[in-house]
Protein backbone atom coordinates (compact mmCIF):
# COMPACT_ATOMS: atom_id res chain seq x y z
CA UNK A 1 0.00 0.00 0.00
CA UNK A 2 1.07 3.15 -0.76
CA UNK A 3 0.17 7.06 -0.39
CA UNK A 4 0.82 10.54 -1.98
CA UNK A 5 -0.12 13.90 -1.09
CA UNK A 6 -3.36 15.41 -2.39
CA UNK A 7 -1.43 18.77 -3.68
CA UNK A 8 1.20 16.34 -5.07
CA UNK A 9 -1.86 15.18 -7.67
CA UNK A 10 -0.75 17.57 -10.21
CA UNK A 11 2.44 16.31 -10.37
CA UNK A 12 1.96 12.50 -10.07
CA UNK A 13 -0.69 13.22 -13.09
CA UNK A 14 2.29 15.18 -15.21
CA UNK A 15 4.80 11.78 -14.50
CA UNK A 16 1.84 9.58 -15.87
CA UNK A 17 1.20 11.84 -19.02
CA UNK A 18 4.87 11.42 -19.74
CA UNK A 19 4.36 7.94 -20.67
CA UNK A 20 0.99 7.45 -21.41
CA UNK A 21 -2.19 9.24 -22.40
CA UNK A 22 -3.85 10.06 -19.63
CA UNK A 23 -8.04 10.86 -18.71
CA UNK A 24 -9.85 12.03 -15.82
CA UNK A 25 -12.80 13.40 -14.47
CA UNK A 26 -12.66 16.85 -16.32
CA UNK A 27 -15.20 19.35 -14.94
CA UNK A 28 -15.85 21.65 -18.28
CA UNK A 29 -18.98 24.09 -17.46
CA UNK A 30 -21.57 21.99 -14.77
CA UNK A 31 -20.65 18.86 -16.27
CA UNK A 32 -17.77 16.46 -15.47
CA UNK A 33 -16.95 13.59 -18.17
CA UNK A 34 -13.75 11.95 -19.05
CA UNK A 35 -11.62 13.76 -20.92
CA UNK A 36 -7.84 14.05 -21.36
CA UNK A 37 -5.74 15.73 -19.11
CA UNK A 38 -3.41 18.59 -19.17
CA UNK A 39 -2.16 21.30 -16.84
CA UNK A 40 -4.97 23.88 -17.04
CA UNK A 41 -8.44 21.23 -17.00
CA UNK A 42 -9.94 20.52 -13.66
CA UNK A 43 -9.83 17.39 -12.55
CA UNK A 44 -13.17 16.65 -10.15
CA UNK A 45 -12.73 13.59 -7.77
CA UNK A 46 -16.03 15.24 -6.01
CA UNK A 47 -18.37 14.20 -8.58
CA UNK A 48 -19.63 10.47 -7.71
CA UNK A 49 -19.96 9.59 -11.03
CA UNK A 50 -19.76 11.44 -14.47
CA UNK A 51 -22.09 12.13 -16.98
CA UNK A 52 -21.00 9.75 -19.52
CA UNK A 53 -19.17 6.40 -18.94
CA UNK A 54 -15.32 5.47 -19.47
CA UNK A 55 -17.12 2.93 -21.80
CA UNK A 56 -16.18 5.16 -24.87
CA UNK A 57 -12.58 5.28 -24.53
CA UNK A 58 -12.54 1.14 -25.48
CA UNK A 59 -15.90 0.92 -27.49
CA UNK A 60 -16.02 4.51 -29.03
CA UNK A 61 -19.58 6.22 -30.16
CA UNK A 62 -18.35 6.36 -33.79
CA UNK A 63 -15.13 4.36 -35.44
CA UNK A 64 -13.78 3.34 -38.63
CA UNK A 65 -13.26 0.11 -39.40
CA UNK A 66 -12.00 -0.09 -43.19
CA UNK A 67 -12.39 1.16 -46.47
CA UNK A 68 -12.84 0.02 -50.00
CA UNK A 69 -12.36 1.64 -53.05
CA UNK A 70 -12.21 0.05 -56.76
CA UNK A 71 -10.22 1.26 -59.51
CA UNK A 72 -10.52 -0.24 -62.90
CA UNK A 73 -11.55 -3.83 -61.74
CA UNK A 74 -9.05 -4.02 -59.03
CA UNK A 75 -11.22 -4.01 -55.18
CA UNK A 76 -8.72 -2.32 -52.25
CA UNK A 77 -10.02 -2.71 -48.67
CA UNK A 78 -7.67 -0.76 -46.57
CA UNK A 79 -8.33 -2.02 -42.49
CA UNK A 80 -8.44 0.69 -39.86
CA UNK A 81 -5.21 0.87 -37.91
CA UNK A 82 -5.56 -1.35 -34.35
CA UNK A 83 -2.39 0.17 -33.09
CA UNK A 84 -3.53 1.52 -29.58
CA UNK A 85 -1.05 3.91 -27.78
CA UNK A 86 -1.00 3.17 -24.01
CA UNK A 87 -3.48 5.19 -21.71
CA UNK A 88 -4.41 5.54 -18.47
CA UNK A 89 -8.15 5.75 -17.12
CA UNK A 90 -8.39 7.83 -13.72
CA UNK A 91 -10.51 8.19 -11.30
CA UNK A 92 -13.04 5.03 -12.32
CA UNK A 93 -15.44 4.13 -9.92
CA UNK A 94 -15.99 0.75 -8.97
CA UNK A 95 -19.09 0.10 -10.76
CA UNK A 96 -18.06 1.40 -14.38
CA UNK A 97 -15.14 -0.71 -13.60
CA UNK A 98 -16.89 -3.74 -13.58
CA UNK A 99 -18.69 -2.69 -16.42
CA UNK A 100 -15.92 -3.23 -18.53
CA UNK A 101 -15.99 -7.01 -17.40
CA UNK A 102 -19.08 -7.44 -18.71
CA UNK A 103 -17.82 -5.90 -22.46
CA UNK A 104 -15.29 -8.53 -22.12
CA UNK A 105 -17.48 -11.40 -21.86
CA UNK A 106 -18.94 -9.65 -25.44
CA UNK A 107 -15.92 -8.53 -26.99
CA UNK A 108 -13.56 -10.45 -26.30
CA UNK A 109 -15.43 -14.06 -26.70
CA UNK A 110 -14.99 -15.63 -30.27
CA UNK A 111 -15.06 -13.96 -32.76
CA UNK A 112 -12.47 -11.54 -30.61
CA UNK A 113 -13.30 -7.58 -31.84
CA UNK A 114 -9.64 -6.53 -32.51
CA UNK A 115 -10.60 -3.29 -31.98
CA UNK A 116 -11.49 -3.73 -28.47
CA UNK A 117 -9.06 -5.95 -27.47
CA UNK A 118 -6.18 -3.74 -28.94
CA UNK A 119 -7.77 -0.67 -26.29
CA UNK A 120 -8.38 -3.38 -23.27
CA UNK A 121 -4.15 -4.49 -23.87
CA UNK A 122 -3.17 -0.77 -24.21
CA UNK A 123 -5.83 1.02 -21.28
CA UNK A 124 -4.64 0.57 -17.36
CA UNK A 125 -7.78 1.34 -15.29
CA UNK A 126 -6.96 3.07 -12.20
CA UNK A 127 -10.33 2.85 -9.89
CA UNK A 128 -11.46 5.09 -7.22
CA UNK A 129 -13.40 4.12 -4.27
CA UNK A 130 -17.06 5.94 -3.52
CA UNK A 131 -16.93 7.87 -0.01
CA UNK A 132 -19.93 9.13 -0.67
CA UNK A 133 -22.44 6.80 -2.60
CA UNK A 134 -25.04 8.63 -3.28
CA UNK A 135 -28.82 7.40 -3.02
CA UNK A 136 -29.90 6.13 -7.05
CA UNK A 137 -26.83 3.74 -6.45
CA UNK A 138 -26.80 -0.05 -5.92
CA UNK A 139 -23.99 -1.69 -6.84
CA UNK A 140 -23.99 -3.45 -3.96
CA UNK A 141 -27.17 -5.58 -5.42
CA UNK A 142 -25.07 -7.28 -8.08
CA UNK A 143 -22.12 -7.78 -5.64
CA UNK A 144 -19.78 -4.79 -6.17
CA UNK A 145 -17.95 -3.55 -3.68
CA UNK A 146 -17.54 0.06 -4.27
CA UNK A 147 -15.30 0.35 -0.90
CA UNK A 148 -13.00 -2.03 -3.28
CA UNK A 149 -12.95 -1.36 -6.40
CA UNK A 150 -11.37 -4.30 -9.22
CA UNK A 151 -9.48 -2.49 -11.36
CA UNK A 152 -5.19 -2.49 -12.00
CA UNK A 153 -4.84 -0.13 -9.42
CA UNK A 154 -7.10 0.77 -6.81
CA UNK A 155 -6.92 4.28 -4.39
CA UNK A 156 -8.70 5.92 -1.74
CA UNK A 157 -9.33 9.47 -1.59
CA UNK A 158 -8.51 10.26 2.35
CA UNK A 159 -8.28 13.61 3.66
CA UNK A 160 -5.08 14.64 2.66
CA UNK A 161 -3.65 11.74 0.81
CA UNK A 162 -4.63 9.39 -2.21
CA UNK A 163 -3.88 5.65 -1.34
CA UNK A 164 -2.57 3.29 -3.74
CA UNK A 165 -2.85 -0.21 -3.97
CA UNK A 166 -1.73 -2.25 -7.62
CA UNK A 167 -3.44 -5.17 -8.23
CA UNK A 168 -2.47 -6.48 -11.37
CA UNK A 169 0.94 -6.87 -13.19
CA UNK A 170 -0.59 -3.47 -15.39
CA UNK A 171 -1.16 -1.75 -12.37
CA UNK A 172 2.36 -2.74 -11.13
CA UNK A 173 4.08 -1.35 -14.05
CA UNK A 174 2.29 1.82 -13.85
CA UNK A 175 3.23 2.03 -9.88
CA UNK A 176 7.00 1.70 -10.91
CA UNK A 177 6.88 4.50 -12.98
CA UNK A 178 5.75 6.78 -10.37
CA UNK A 179 7.63 4.78 -7.03
CA UNK A 180 9.58 7.92 -5.96
CA UNK A 181 6.40 9.67 -6.26
CA UNK A 182 4.86 7.68 -3.63
CA UNK A 183 5.21 6.81 0.05
CA UNK A 184 4.63 3.53 1.51
CA UNK A 185 2.32 2.75 4.31
CA UNK A 186 -0.54 0.68 5.88
CA UNK A 187 -3.82 0.14 5.07
CA UNK A 188 -5.16 1.27 8.30
CA UNK A 189 -6.69 4.59 7.00
CA UNK A 190 -8.29 2.88 4.16
CA UNK A 191 -9.91 -0.13 6.40
CA UNK A 192 -11.30 2.72 8.39
CA UNK A 193 -12.98 4.13 5.31
CA UNK A 194 -14.44 0.75 3.82
CA UNK A 195 -15.93 0.41 7.13
CA UNK A 196 -17.88 3.95 6.72
CA UNK A 197 -18.26 3.44 2.70
CA UNK A 198 -20.31 0.08 3.52
CA UNK A 199 -22.01 1.99 6.64
CA UNK A 200 -23.23 4.23 3.80
CA UNK A 201 -24.35 2.14 1.07
CA UNK A 202 -26.51 0.10 3.87
CA UNK A 203 -28.60 3.31 4.27
CA UNK A 204 -29.31 3.99 1.10
CA UNK A 205 -32.67 3.50 -0.40
CA UNK A 206 -31.79 0.44 -2.11
CA UNK A 207 -29.40 -1.26 -0.42
CA UNK A 208 -31.50 -4.07 0.31
CA UNK A 209 -32.08 -4.81 -2.84
CA UNK A 210 -30.79 -8.25 -4.54
CA UNK A 211 -31.78 -9.95 -7.48
CA UNK A 212 -32.38 -13.73 -7.79
CA UNK A 213 -33.95 -15.98 -9.56
CA UNK A 214 -35.60 -19.30 -8.08
CA UNK A 215 -34.98 -21.27 -11.80
CA UNK A 216 -33.80 -20.39 -15.57
CA UNK A 217 -36.24 -22.72 -16.48
CA UNK A 218 -38.91 -20.01 -15.67
CA UNK A 219 -37.65 -17.72 -18.62
CA UNK A 220 -40.70 -18.35 -20.83
CA UNK A 221 -42.69 -17.27 -17.81
CA UNK A 222 -40.87 -13.99 -17.18
CA UNK A 223 -41.03 -13.33 -21.41
CA UNK A 224 -44.77 -13.93 -21.50
CA UNK A 225 -45.42 -11.79 -18.20
CA UNK A 226 -48.11 -9.50 -18.11
CA UNK A 227 -45.90 -7.29 -16.58
CA UNK A 228 -44.59 -5.87 -19.66
CA UNK A 229 -47.68 -4.76 -20.68
CA UNK A 230 -48.00 -1.86 -17.39
CA UNK A 231 -44.26 -1.43 -16.89
CA UNK A 232 -43.53 -0.67 -20.90
CA UNK A 233 -46.24 1.68 -20.87
CA UNK A 234 -44.81 4.91 -19.88
CA UNK A 235 -41.58 4.44 -22.03
CA UNK A 236 -41.31 7.46 -25.02
CA UNK A 237 -38.33 5.18 -26.42
CA UNK A 238 -35.65 8.33 -26.53
CA UNK A 239 -32.93 5.32 -25.60
CA UNK A 240 -31.09 8.08 -23.31
CA UNK A 241 -30.51 4.98 -20.97
CA UNK A 242 -28.88 2.56 -23.45
CA UNK A 243 -26.46 5.55 -24.40
CA UNK A 244 -25.49 6.20 -20.82
CA UNK A 245 -25.29 3.28 -19.92
CA UNK A 246 -21.63 1.73 -19.18
CA UNK A 247 -22.63 -2.49 -20.30
CA UNK A 248 -25.02 -1.60 -23.35
CA UNK A 249 -22.60 -2.89 -26.35
CA UNK A 250 -25.48 -2.57 -29.20
CA UNK A 251 -24.18 -1.26 -32.62
CA UNK A 252 -24.46 -0.42 -35.75
CA UNK A 253 -22.77 -0.61 -39.24
CA UNK A 254 -23.06 1.73 -41.68
CA UNK A 255 -21.44 3.00 -44.96
CA UNK A 256 -20.41 6.47 -46.04
CA UNK A 257 -19.76 6.61 -49.87
CA UNK A 258 -17.25 9.52 -50.81
CA UNK A 259 -17.79 8.60 -54.39
CA UNK A 260 -14.10 7.33 -55.15
CA UNK A 261 -14.57 4.73 -51.85
CA UNK A 262 -16.57 3.51 -49.26
CA UNK A 263 -15.98 4.06 -45.42
CA UNK A 264 -17.12 1.06 -43.13
CA UNK A 265 -18.03 2.49 -39.53
CA UNK A 266 -19.73 0.88 -36.49
CA UNK A 267 -21.61 3.65 -34.17
CA UNK A 268 -23.58 3.26 -31.06
CA UNK A 269 -27.27 1.64 -31.54
CA UNK A 270 -30.34 0.88 -29.04
CA UNK A 271 -31.94 -1.74 -28.52
CA UNK A 272 -34.94 0.72 -27.91
CA UNK A 273 -34.94 2.39 -31.36
CA UNK A 274 -37.90 1.16 -34.42
CA UNK A 275 -35.59 0.49 -36.53
CA UNK A 276 -33.13 -1.56 -34.59
CA UNK A 277 -32.17 -5.14 -36.05
CA UNK A 278 -34.33 -4.01 -39.56
CA UNK A 279 -34.12 -6.73 -41.76
CA UNK A 280 -35.34 -7.20 -45.12
CA UNK A 281 -38.77 -7.96 -43.72
CA UNK A 282 -38.99 -5.54 -41.09
CA UNK A 283 -38.54 -5.53 -37.38
CA UNK A 284 -38.84 -8.34 -35.59
CA UNK A 285 -40.06 -6.01 -32.25
CA UNK A 286 -42.63 -4.14 -33.90
CA UNK A 287 -43.95 -2.60 -31.02
CA UNK A 288 -42.53 -0.88 -27.59
CA UNK A 289 -43.45 -3.16 -25.06
CA UNK A 290 -41.22 -5.69 -27.67
CA UNK A 291 -38.12 -3.46 -27.90
CA UNK A 292 -38.32 -2.24 -23.78
CA UNK A 293 -38.59 -6.31 -23.01
CA UNK A 294 -35.56 -6.91 -24.93
CA UNK A 295 -33.81 -4.69 -22.87
CA UNK A 296 -34.70 -5.77 -19.61
CA UNK A 297 -34.86 -9.34 -20.06
CA UNK A 298 -31.44 -9.41 -21.52
CA UNK A 299 -30.22 -7.82 -18.35
CA UNK A 300 -31.67 -9.31 -15.93
CA UNK A 301 -32.61 -13.01 -17.64
CA UNK A 302 -30.58 -13.47 -20.70
CA UNK A 303 -27.23 -12.37 -19.73
CA UNK A 304 -27.27 -14.18 -16.20
CA UNK A 305 -28.41 -17.39 -18.02
CA UNK A 306 -25.86 -17.63 -20.17
CA UNK A 307 -22.65 -16.16 -17.89
CA UNK A 308 -22.62 -17.97 -15.07
CA UNK A 309 -25.16 -15.33 -13.48
CA UNK A 310 -23.61 -12.44 -14.49
CA UNK A 311 -26.02 -9.91 -15.06
CA UNK A 312 -25.59 -7.25 -17.61
CA UNK A 313 -26.37 -4.29 -15.14
CA UNK A 314 -23.81 -2.74 -12.31
CA UNK A 315 -26.45 -0.45 -10.58
CA UNK A 316 -24.27 2.86 -11.61
CA UNK A 317 -27.60 4.82 -11.01
CA UNK A 318 -27.46 6.55 -14.52
CA UNK A 319 -30.22 5.47 -15.27
CA UNK A 320 -32.76 6.15 -12.11
CA UNK A 321 -31.39 10.14 -12.82
CA UNK A 322 -31.73 10.21 -16.35
CA UNK A 323 -34.84 8.60 -17.51
CA UNK A 324 -37.41 11.85 -18.22
CA UNK A 325 -40.60 8.97 -17.58
CA UNK A 326 -39.38 7.61 -14.49
CA UNK A 327 -39.76 4.47 -15.71
CA UNK A 328 -35.69 2.71 -14.90
CA UNK A 329 -34.22 -0.57 -13.87
CA UNK A 330 -35.14 -0.62 -10.41
CA UNK A 331 -38.71 -0.03 -11.59
CA UNK A 332 -38.52 -2.94 -13.60
CA UNK A 333 -36.78 -5.01 -10.95
CA UNK A 334 -39.49 -4.04 -8.23
CA UNK A 335 -41.95 -5.86 -10.73
CA UNK A 336 -40.45 -8.46 -11.21
CA UNK A 337 -40.48 -9.20 -7.83
CA UNK A 338 -43.74 -8.13 -7.43
CA UNK A 339 -45.09 -10.84 -10.19
CA UNK A 340 -43.22 -13.17 -8.78
CA UNK A 341 -39.72 -13.26 -11.10
CA UNK A 342 -37.22 -12.46 -8.92
CA UNK A 343 -36.55 -12.47 -4.99
CA UNK A 344 -34.82 -9.42 -3.42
Amino acid sequence: MYKIAVSMLPRLFERIAAQYQLYLPVKDSDVTNFAAWDADCTVDFDVLKTANTPKHLFLPQVEELYTASITGSEISVQSASLEQSPFVIFGVRACDATSLEILDIVYLDEPVDKFYEARRAAGVIVALACSNPRPACFCNAFGIDAASPNADVATWLIDDDLFWSPLTAKGTELTDCIIDLLETTDDRDVSLQQAAIHKAIAELPYSSMSIRRDSADDLLDVFNSSLWDSVSAACISCSSCTFICPTCQCYDITDFDTGSCIHKFRCWDSCMNSDFTQMAHGNPRKTRKERFRQRFMHKLVYHPDNNNGQYSCVGCGRCVNQCPAGLHIIKVIKEMEVCGHVQS
